[in-house]
């Protein structure tokens, strides 16, 4: 046997293993699903990956950089699905489309915007008109809408936050300037622990954070509780999204659907959102 000869079955054997191998990061691929985004949908979105790992066996990572960030994995193809607690913009559908990405949104839960204050405070109730002042800048000490004579520390979300984007839109109005005096927040969870530890602060959260450690103050007399964001009473309330590239299929599609089902309804009211 010659040399050419022996040189064959080694680089059929080669091909064979270059095919395997193809195949095997293939179905790797297709077997797992990437979110990025809300740190809003973020403990939905790591129940849910929790859950559907253990029962289907499909590994799901849960980043939380942003709604707009998650916009943005999206378009560049580094997600599977974005969590938004807002809706995309239409210069992110624009961008998205110039590079054949087609974002499809899914309307995962709703919730409740809930303002938050310290505890302490007495104040029960602001009206929308009274919290937007608060957050120009045009009130600034508690004793002007029935609280004691302190100065507001006005807390709120990083720009790319959809819950700053969904608070402006909702209370403050688009295009408004919030006080350059507002300290800025990562995060639900950062900005419930700064009105937690400070008497005169307010901020804004998912309904899903609020705890023992905060007061909920009612907007506009409303308090956001199941039945009155179910039915839209009260005044701050918004969908929650998973957007995908196109129409979902296989496994991102069932994890698309979990919270149409029981358990996923479950999971949905066990972490204080309202389901659809």
């Amino acid at each position: 046997m010659n040399q050419d000869e022996t040189m064959i079955p080694k680089f059929l054997l080669f091909v064979v293993l270059l095919a395997v191998t193809a195949t095997t990061t293939a179905t790797a691929a297709s077997n797992s699903i990437v979110l990025d985004g809300s740190t809003t949908v973020g403990p939905l979105a790591k129940t849910f990956a929790s859950y559907f790992t253990k029962k289907y066996g499909v590994r799901v990572t849960v980043s939380e950089s942003g709604s707009g960030n998650g916009a943005k994995s999206l378009i560049n193809g580094s997600c599977t699905i974005a969590a938004m607690s807002r809706a995309m913009k239409a210069a992110e559908i624009a961008a998205a489309r110039t590079k054949g990405v087609n974002p499809v949104a899914h309307v995962v839960a709703l919730d409740g915007l809930a303002m938050i204050v310290h505890p302490a405070n007495p104040v029960r109730s602001l009206s929308k008109a009274q919290i937007s002042n608060i957050y120009r800048g045009t009130i600034t000490n508690w004793r002007e809408v029935g609280g004691p004579n302190a100065r507001i520390v006005v807390i709120q979300r990083e720009s790319n936050s959809g819950t700053q984007e969904s608070f402006k839109e909702l209370v403050s109005g688009k295009g408004v300037q919030i006080t350059g005096s507002a300290e800025t927040q990562s995060s639900n969870g950062s900005v419930k622990s700064r009105v937690s530890t400070t008497l005169s602060a307010i901020g804004f959260v998912g309904l899903g954070f609020v705890d023992r450690s905060v007061k909920v103050v009612a907007v506009n007399g409303v308090l956001p509780t199941l039945s009155m964001v179910k039915n839209g009473t009260y005044p701050v309330t918004r969908p929650l999204f998973f957007y995908t590239n196109g129409q979902p299929a296989g496994s991102v599609k069932q994890f698309i659907e979990l919270p149409k089902t029981a358990d996923g309804k479950r999971m949905i009211t066990e972490l204080g959102f309202i389901t659809r």
